[in-house]
């Protein structure tokens, strides 16, 4: 009999929760499939804590709640794992919807030893008018809702799958680890690709995460991401975050790694910068403008790398801003 665990890990967002719950609590199962919502609150100060109750007292066996003081997304995630009891655990977000059969499509074929996890579609919740310089199409579209939309067909993936749609066997947390604590969205620090990092961390070990196309998740397009700003600051975090995932390296000929990085980096700035500011199709340029932006992350996190080698060396270097989004 299989035991499924849904995660939900929510902080300040007690509105957007109660519609995610709402659609939970509507799954349709098999009765041979035993399953459970983990509501993980991550130190919210709304009403968070009310609204989770309320479900749990409306469906005892359905829902349960735990709290997770430390702040961070990943430390509620990772509580989240201790707590659950499925022997399968899907993960989706506060603020989405889900279908009916979204559990059931996600998760049936992980009772097969061949597939370690699995990823589904990811669609905007309507079509809403979008700025001139924006297509939801490509990278752009995975900053402002996570979207994902892999096509009709279900089979095998070769790009990991974003955490508001996925599902792993449990076994792959004990064997591989949980989510990392310096990835993940905390207060004062937006940097995520914890969820990213994990399921690349399981095909690195070939491990097979599957596609299931009719697991279908909507995700709202909220006004206030749908502006320049917050694609930047965005893109920025992204560039730190995939230094921060690749983490420190071995030296080369003696010199730190971090050294050579910035060398690089500050090599392809320009040209990106270059193609940013020669391009003219809005769509195409606002794109390679959040490269730029991503590059300079890149740029800044290899910074704080360096001037940590440095301190551990007792060679003091010159102060900057880290964390700071660079100016248009």
């Amino acid at each position: 009999m299989t035991k499924i665990t849904v995660v939900v890990c929510t902080y300040n967002r007690c509105q957007s929760l109660t519609r995610a719950l709402h659609s939970l609590a509507a799954s349709t199962l098999p009765e041979s499939v035993q399953w459970e919502v983990l509501v993980t609150d991550n130190n919210s100060s709304d009403q968070t804590r009310q609204v989770a109750e309320e479900f749990c007292r409306r469906y005892p066996t359905r829902f349960r709640y735990i709290f997770e003081s430390q702040p961070g997304k990943s430390y509620a995630l990772n509580t989240a794992i201790r707590e659950a009891r499925g022997e399968v655990l899907a993960f989706m977000d506060d603020d989405v919807t889900v279908e009916p059969t979204w559990l059931q499509n996600l998760t049936s074929g992980l009772d097969e030893a061949e597939w370690s996890g699995a990823g589904g579609r990811t669609l905007p919740t309507a079509t809403v008018p979008l700025p001139f310089w924006l297509s939801l199409d490509g990278p752009l579209g995975d900053t402002v809702a996570a979207l994902f939309d892999q096509g009709d067909k279900p089979g095998e993936l070769d790009r990991p799958p974003f955490g508001t749609n996925m599902a792993f066997r449990k076994e792959m947390f004990q064997k591989y680890g949980g989510f990392r604590t310096d990835l993940g969205p905390r207060p004062g620090d937006k940097i995520r690709n914890e969820d990213t990092e994990f399921g690349r961390r399981l095909m690195a070990a070939g491990e097979r995460i599957r596609y299931e196309p009719s697991a279908v998740v909507y995700h709202p397009l909220p006004a206030d991401r749908l502006k320049k700003e917050y694609f930047l600051e965005s893109w920025f975090d992204l560039g730190r975050a995939l230094v921060r995932e690749v983490g420190r390296r071995a030296d080369v000929w003696g010199i730190p790694r971090p050294y050579l990085s910035i060398l690089k980096t500050g090599i392809l700035l320009p040209g990106r910068t270059l193609g940013w500011m020669l391009t003219w199709k809005p769509q195409r340029r606002f794109y390679r403008k959040c490269r730029v932006w991503m590059t300079a992350g890149v740029l800044v996190e290899f910074y704080r790398i360096a001037r940590d080698v440095r301190r551990l060396k007792g060679v003091v270097t010159p102060k900057i801003q880290i964390g700071r989004n660079p100016r248009t």
